[in-house]
């Protein structure tokens, strides 16, 4: 009995051992990861709008410049894009339109038309870091300027590319019509 006894405590403390060793900890975190990993699906960080009026269901090539060069851009890339666009842009271009100067709107003809072109990414982001008039004569006060640190570079191409896609999908974007 007293042998009996005696094992007991040292297999608790054993079983003890390994409950708590260092190899159970991990593997107890990994098995809660890919739980939260597996339940929450890809598509959910994409917008609604974006999924359906802009028509991103997988990455989109935009034309990055005049030359040709396009980018990548994923329906989370432009989601970030309508965020950004929402918190500072909306206030004055609410569906596209420009309303302190509503002849010039974001529609697609009207961001070919301006100097320099603002069709592409870096004519944008060109714009957005230092805006200038329509026709590219004067800095403009109706726009802010954006800088590298209000907005980082690579931010800054996702809202581009939220509006230069709305411009091309979006029904009415830049219309009275919207």
């Amino acid at each position: 009995m007293l042998t009996s006894s005696i094992q007991i405590p040292q297999l608790l403390h054993s079983l003890r051992r390994q409950l708590f060793s260092t190899y159970f900890f991990l593997a107890v975190l990994m098995a809660v990861l890919g739980v939260f990993m597996v339940s929450s699906p890809a598509q959910a960080a994409v917008d609604s709008y974006v999924r359906r009026y802009l028509d991103v269901k997988e990455p989109i090539a935009l034309d990055i410049d005049e030359k040709g060069q396009t980018k990548l851009f994923s329906g989370e890339d432009l989601s970030v894009g309508k965020e950004l666009f929402e918190a500072h842009c909306i206030n004055c271009h609410v569906g596209g339109a420009t309303l302190p100067d509503p002849t010039v709107s974001l529609a697609l003809d009207t961001l070919a038309g301006a100097t320099p072109p603002r069709d592409n990414i870096d004519g944008i982001v060109n714009f957005l870091r230092e805006p200038m008039t329509y026709d590219g004569s004067d800095l403009t006060f109706w726009c802010r300027q954006v800088s590298e640190g209000w907005i980082p570079q690579e931010q800054i191409e996702m809202l581009a590319a939220f509006v230069l896609r709305a411009a091309q999908k979006a029904p009415g974007w830049g219309t009275s019509n919207f």
